[in-house]
Formats: structure tokens, C-alpha cells, sequence
């Protein structure tokens, strides 16, 4: 029976637990990502619940923007199939998470939930601010520029500096700058690569520090 069920399924199958390991592998790299140590020490995210949460919603929604580009194009099938994955593999994360820390299961789903909700929110916010006019980094008037990066550090500030009584603008410009090169980056990314875990994101950068150049010109 088992044989004839697999002889059914054939290369859906395969296909199928192929984008499932490139979920995993993404969720992997998105969470390497968000771990590293400056952004909480030199970029201000809290190093708290609710930071590292928020420090995983950045990056997962870096990869969703780009699995979620052409949404139209039959071509991209399978890039919104793994999106899809991606966000399966989230959820199930949410859910592992709150149930190391206790939580019972009555209160597991409404609180997965809750954090899915917020996420999806996350994810118009920041889509919103890069996608204003010279958000992108894109070049355009000074003025159009100035309202993109509003809108976007207004996100940020909401969301993943909400904690934080009274965030450093220094902090706050340097992670929308940081973003919108990152999604550069990652928009001619190829889908195989994603899919084994490989995110190309640029450093990140330390507020007030000097670039290589800079300091050879000093000197």
C-alpha cells in the first residue's frame, strides 16, 4: 500500500519535501541572522523576548519580500511555494518556542495566533516604508527620499525599537539604511540559493564608525 501511495505521489512528493528542507534551511539562515550580537550591542534591539522576536521579523520579512516578488508570474511558482513553506516553518517555530517556555496548550494557539498577526503587520509596515517613493534604494528627489526613510524608521521605531523608551536616531537610521540595501541585495538573489540557506545581507552596519576609506583619507 505504502509502495503504491508512493508510486502515486512521485516527483509531487519529492518536489514537495525538497521545498520543505529549502523552508528549513531559510528559516536557519533568518535566525543565524537575527542573532547576531550587533544588533543588539550596536544597533540598540533589546536583547529581550520580545527584541529577538522582533530581530526574526525583520529578517523573515527581507526573504518573504523577495519569494513574494511577481506574485503573478507563473514562472515563480515555486519561490511563492517555498514563501509558503516559510512561513509554515514560522509558525511551527512560534509554537516550539512558547511551549519550551511553558505555555499550556489551551493558550499555545491563541498566543501563535497573536504572533502571527503581529508579524502579517510587520510585514505591511515594512513593505510600506521601502516602498515609498526612493525607499527602495532607489535614486530620486531629496524630498521623496526623506518621506521613504520616515516611513520606514517610523516602522522600525514601532515595531522593532517598540520597547525601547526613546530610540537613537543614529540607531534607527543605520538599521533603514542597513534594510534597504539588504533587500537590493537579496532581489537578484537566485531562488536555489535561498533555498539552501544562503541570504546574501550585507554587514551590519555600527553607528557613528568610519568606513575603510574614510579613515585612509584621514590618515
Amino acid at each position: 500500500m505504502l509502495a503504491t501511495l508512493r508510486s502515486w505521489l512521485g516527483s509531487e512528493a519529492q518536489e514537495g519535501a525538497r521545498q520543505r528542507s529549502g523552508a528549513q534551511a531559510l528559516h536557519a539562515a533568518i535566525v543565524a541572522a537575527a542573532r547576531r550580537p550587533a544588533l543588539f550591542v550596536a544597533l540598540g534591539v533589546p536583547d529581550s523576548l520580545d527584541g529577538r522576536f522582533e530581530a526574526v521579523a525583520l529578517h523573515a520579512w527581507l526573504a518573504l519580500r523577495r519569494l513574494r516578488a511577481a506574485p503573478d508570474d507563473p514562472a515563480r511558482r515555486a519561490e511563492r511555494a517555498l514563501a509558503q513553506d516559510l512561513v509554515d516553518v514560522l509558525i511551527r517555530d512560534f509554537d516550539r518556542s512558547l511551549r519550551e517556555m511553558g505555555a499550556g496548550d489551551l493558550g499555545v494557539g491563541r498566543r501563535v495566533k497573536d504572533m502571527a498577526k503581529a508579524m502579517n503587520g510587520r510585514i505591511a509596515a515594512y513593505d510600506a516604508g521601502l516602498d515609498a517613493p526612493g525607499g527602495a534604494a532607489t535614486a530620486g528627489p531629496a524630498g521623496a527620499a526623506g518621506a521613504a526613510e520616515d516611513a520606514l524608521q517610523a516602522a522600525l521605531r514601532r515595531n522593532l525599537y517598540g520597547t525601547v523608551a526613546a530610540p537613537d536616531p543614529g540607531q534607527v537610521a543605520a538599521v533603514a539604511a542597513y534594510l534597504r540595501e539588504a533587500a537590493a541585495a537579496l532581489s537578484g538573489s537566485p531562488l536555489a540559493d535561498l533555498a539552501a540557506g544562503r541570504l546574501p545581507l550585507p554587514p551590519l552596519p555600527v553607528p557613528g564608525a568610519r568606513s575603510t576609506a574614510e579613515a585612509g583619507d584621514a590618515g
